[in-house]
């Protein structure tokens, strides 16, 4: 078992901080919402509705949560309001179980798909390069071999920053340079890759949402070079969102789930903000498995998502 082999006592230490302003946030408009109630009723329930919105859960997702709140409680004919955090934990949880999202303890990859190909997507500004990196050292740290492709090539600035991140965590970085064709970049990491069987293969691409249609051309044409190589290539296309921008993220998924198949979320910058449902409101409303979480800023605050310690965080009471 490798250094990431369990959800240790450090990790969730980070998880707890990196979340402690969502939970203050969630904790002290729960405790006003029930104090001097003896049991959950319409009043609460509203308030609750009101709660999860303003944490950025979305509505949709909080009226689900509501509907089955109401649920229990009608089959339950009684429940105490001292026990609506739990009720919520539980309910929570489940929700995050149906949209396929694992619980994760370690940087691990499928052996039987070597090397694994990621392909991230994103617009600027949300983490996307420094999500790279740290992925890239996390998976390093978990004794994998890692091969990173600067493929957005629209912004120097991503270029730069992809090879320093290299330099730091001492991956191989290809890179053209800017304003150089992403597909070219992607079918030389890629055909690296391979040849240095490496364990994973990580691409950057253009964070820019310009216009949907060239953004799916361009997406289009960065996976048909993969597969020249890697005919099931990529493996992963992680969407990297910034969790302090809210509802902002969910209009962001929308457009991305629109321009290509998204098969994990990366949710960054959970440590700056008491919106963190919006991790729970985008899993639920997309379908899409949460994958990894940004809980802080050095590198080992990448974690890998677990719903169970996820919502724990979320609920811990001080």
């Amino acid at each position: 078992m490798g250094i990431f082999g369990f959800f240790s006592k450090e990790k969730k230490e980070t998880l707890d901080k990196g979340l402690e302003k969502t939970n203050e946030n969630l904790f002290s408009k729960l405790g006003k919402a029930i104090v001097g109630k003896s049991r959950v009723d319409d009043d609460i329930l509203d308030e609750l509705e009101e709660i999860l919105i303003t944490s950025d859960v979305g509505v949709d997702t909080t009226i689900k949560i509501i509907r089955r709140i109401e649920e229990r409680v009608a089959r339950d004919k009684y429940v105490n309001a001292a026990e609506l955090d739990l009720i919520l934990r539980e309910e929570i949880t489940a929700l995050l179980a149906e949209n396929n999202t694992e619980d994760l303890s370690d940087f691990d990859l499928p052996k039987e798909k070597k090397p694994y190909v990621i392909m991230v997507v994103g617009v600027n500004g949300v983490g996307k390069t420094t999500t790279i990196g740290k992925l890239a050292f996390q998976f390093k740290q978990a004794g994998k071999s890692v091969v990173l492709g600067a493929a957005d090539t629209f912004r120097a600035a991503a270029v730069d920053q992809l090879l320093l991140w290299g330099e730091r965590v001492d991956v191989p970085v290809i890179s053209h340079g800017m304003n150089t064709d992403p597909a070219s970049v992607a079918f030389d990491t890629v055909k690296k890759g391979v040849e240095m069987n490496a364990d994973v293969v990580i691409v950057d691409t253009a964070g820019r949402l310009h216009t949907k249609v060239s953004l799916m051309n361009e997406l289009g044409k960065i996976k048909r070079v993969m597969q020249k190589f890697i005919p099931e290539a990529p493996h992963e296309i992680l969407l990297v969102l910034d969790g302090s921008t809210g509802q902002n993220a969910f209009i962001q998924a929308k457009e991305f789930t629109k321009a290509t198949e998204i098969t994990a979320l990366g949710i960054t910058k959970l440590d700056g903000t008491a919106k963190g449902g919006v991790v729970i409101g985008i899993s639920d409303q997309f379908k899409i498995p949460v994958k990894y979480i940004g809980v802080g800023e050095k590198m080992t605050d990448l974690q890998v998502f677990n719903r169970k310690e996820f919502v724990d965080s979320l609920f811990k009471k001080k």
